[in-house]
């Protein structure tokens, strides 16, 4: 059975300059005391305007990826390393044990997901990693899967990224990773998924299988995670953890 996070679950702890639509993506479970589902603990949808600057603070114990719909958000970190992200340009976060970094944003505004994923054990190394992709691939492209994985961004958990820009009238298999559940997120767009139309912000699971092929009604941009429920977490993440608004 299909089950659907729509928009008007969302909090906005942010607004202004700096608004952050918070997706707690367990609400998509009836009755889930916690917001997270599975490892995968919050998607952070930001727009950031222009001249914006967060200053440096500090991560501990959070798997962040910066996914860049529009714009060019600029990152620098305690490490002196400063880079921009940009659409096409990842970057995966992983704080562990401390990290510190600051964001910029120099020029228009910038629309973007900061996903966090709760890491299997507290107080691991912290790294940073960046990948370039294709900007608008209409197929899926894998970015992030576990440390044994082939995937170019490594996450440490069972937990794979997956993303798709079809264009209208297009229509998706979704691939199938056994033992891991599936959770679909609209950055952008619109989807015709079964029975159900899934708009900007809001997502869908299938808790008893697999999801139905999808079908763009409006040229989009989908974010495809596939989670294992049962895989052991830290809970001690600045945002993942259990103290997130």
């Amino acid at each position: 059975m299909l089950r659907k996070l729509s928009v008007d679950k969302h909090k906005q702890p942010f607004r202004g300059p700096f608004t952050i639509t918070r997706i707690q993506p367990g609400g998509i479970i009836e009755g889930n005391e916690d917001f997270a589902f599975g490892p995968l603990s919050i998607i952070d949808h930001a727009v950031m305007k222009k001249g914006l600057t967060i200053k440096m603070h500090e991560h501990v114990n959070d798997e962040i990826l910066s996914y860049v719909l529009s714009g060019t958000m600029h990152h620098k970190d305690s490490t002196g390393l400063e880079i921009p992200v940009t659409p096409g340009n990842l970057m995966m976060m992983n704080a562990g044990t401390s990290f510190w970094h600051e964001e910029k944003v120099k020029h228009d505004q910038v629309e973007m997901l900061q996903i966090f994923v709760r890491p299997r054990k507290t107080d691991l190394e912290p790294t940073i990693q960046f990948h370039e992709k294709p900007i608008r691939n209409r197929d899926w492209y894998l970015m992030v899967g576990p440390e044994e994985s082939r995937a170019p961004l490594q996450v440490r958990q069972n937990v794979y990224i997956l993303d798709a820009h079809p264009k209208h009238g297009d229509q998706l298999d979704i691939p199938v990773y056994h033992g891991l559940q599936p959770f679909l997120y609209v950055l952008d767009g619109e989807l015709d998924v079964g029975d159900l139309l899934i708009k900007k912000m809001e997502a869908v699971t299938n808790l008893e299988g697999e999801l139905p092929s999808i079908l763009a009604v409006a040229d989009t941009t989908v974010l495809l995670f596939f989670v294992d429920m049962n895989a052991p977490v830290s809970m001690m993440g600045t945002i993942s953890g259990a103290s997130a608004i």
